[in-house]
């Protein structure tokens, strides 16, 4: 896909950003920093500036995390919901950053909730990125027991995304964390049963799992590096590739 302005062309048409909500908080240890949020909106609208049609997904654990709650004794159905209402808010923070910027988006629920988002339909969703609308999918699956890595791996295969990029604290995947170890090894390609027998940490079993049979690439770079995004996509810059 070439780029409109004359830049370097992007490397894939479609894709799927996955970050978490903690990206969310800034130096906080709770809730939104409109800030980030606004930093985030800055890298989704230069990537979509390419022609690159554009996906997200973002975890709600900056406000509320399914896990967390069961483990404190909460049921674990009730705690993974309240986690997807998390999710719900977290769309609608980006939403407004977003259309701040003057970009077209619309947030796509897995849970109704007719007031404030639109419910998923497939073919509505896709027509929406046709359109050069950015598209939040919030609520998850809707269905408790999954997390939003795979949310984000069974969406990007819905909407046909040619990679899913990992928005992360650190620029790939190492072989332990580069910020407790200083010899800290960083892949610039691994396969996706490597993540899976060296337990990698880059997603949950079953998002990889799902990406691998769909032969859905991973893009894992650091959301924290001002432009990375869409360098990334003209084909430069420091990632990590999973792949089969």
């Amino acid at each position: 896909m070439i780029n409109h302005q004359g830049a370097a062309p992007a490397q894939y048409g479609r894709v799927m950003l996955k970050i978490s909500g903690e990206a969310l908080m800034g130096d906080q240890g709770y809730g939104l920093h409109p800030p980030t949020v606004a930093r985030i909106a800055n890298e989704v609208e230069s990537v979509q500036k390419m022609g690159v049609e554009v996906c997200m997904v973002i975890g709600g654990g900056n406000i509320f995390r399914g896990l967390q709650g069961s483990a404190q004794g909460m049921e674990r159905t009730t705690a993974d919901y309240m986690g997807m209402l998390a999710t719900v808010m977290n769309a609608l923070a980006m939403q407004s950053a977003l259309e701040a910027k003057g970009l077209h988006c619309r947030v796509i629920s897995a849970i109704r909730m007719d007031e404030v988002c639109e419910p998923y339909i497939r073919r509505r969703a896709i027509r929406h990125l046709e359109k050069k609308r950015i598209v939040i999918f919030a609520a998850g699956t809707g269905n408790p027991y999954f997390t939003t890595d795979t949310a984000a791996t069974l969406r990007a295969n819905e909407m046909n995304c040619e990679a899913i990029f990992k928005g992360t604290k650190v620029d790939g995947v190492y072989d332990k964390d580069p910020k407790k170890f200083s010899d800290a090894k960083r892949y610039g390609e691994v396969s996706y049963d490597e993540v899976l027998q060296k337990h990698l940490g880059v997603m949950d079993a079953s998002a990889i799992a799902l990406a691998r049979d769909n032969r859905l690439p991973i893009i894992v770079f650091s959301l924290d590096e001002p432009g990375g995004f869409r360098t990334i996509l003209e084909g430069r810059g420091t990632y990590t590739r999973v792949h089969a």
